[in-house]
């Protein structure tokens, strides 16, 4: 089984539980923000649902890459029907992207650069796990705290939440 295989079946169960989350994303919420600091329900929302694609590129591109600008978030969606159209968009081109990763290239070190300053240098493998996958996982562990705060049902997402008992 080649590295990439483990990470692309992790892929697909996180999937269907982001799925879930987005789901209950209301729509007539996308402009609320639990602090003036944070971004916006839509902002989380669509953060959530583009994250594995946009940073699996990232990742199969040549080192070094040049960081992207994190300054300024995305602007949210204009309707929570945008959110999963874009996570299934998201997941196929992370597909796509680490597919293409053969064992070789995600034990190299990978580098991420600013200017001339590198920011940090690590195995392929390593930023793949810790940035497409436990960073998409922290995200969508924030948004389900949004929606506990908008009294919005939270769905089971490792096991039963206060709303949804899958094993009950």
């Amino acid at each position: 089984m080649a590295l990439i295989d483990a990470i692309l079946e992790e892929l697909e169960a996180e999937t269907g539980t982001t799925r879930r989350v987005l789901e209950r994303v209301p729509g007539d919420r996308l402009d609320w923000r639990p602090a003036p600091k944070a971004r916006t329900l839509g902002e989380l929302a669509k953060h959530v649902a583009v994250v594995p694609g946009a940073v699996a590129e990232l990742a199969a591109a040549p080192s070094p890459v040049q960081a992207p600008d994190f300054s300024v978030p995305d602007a949210g969606p204009q309707s929570a029907s945008e959110l999963l159209p874009l996570l299934e968009d998201s997941i196929a081109r992370a597909r796509k992207a680490l597919r293409a990763l053969d064992d070789a290239a995600l034990r190299e070190t990978w580098r991420m650069v600013k200017g001339e300053r590198e920011l940090f240098a690590v195995p392929r493998l390593a930023f793949i796990r810790s940035t497409v996958l436990n960073h998409w996982y922290h995200h969508r562990g924030q948004l389900s705290v949004y929606l506990r705060a908008l009294g919005v049902a939270v769905p089971s997402i490792y096991g039963p939440s206060a709303d949804d008992d899958p094993f009950g």
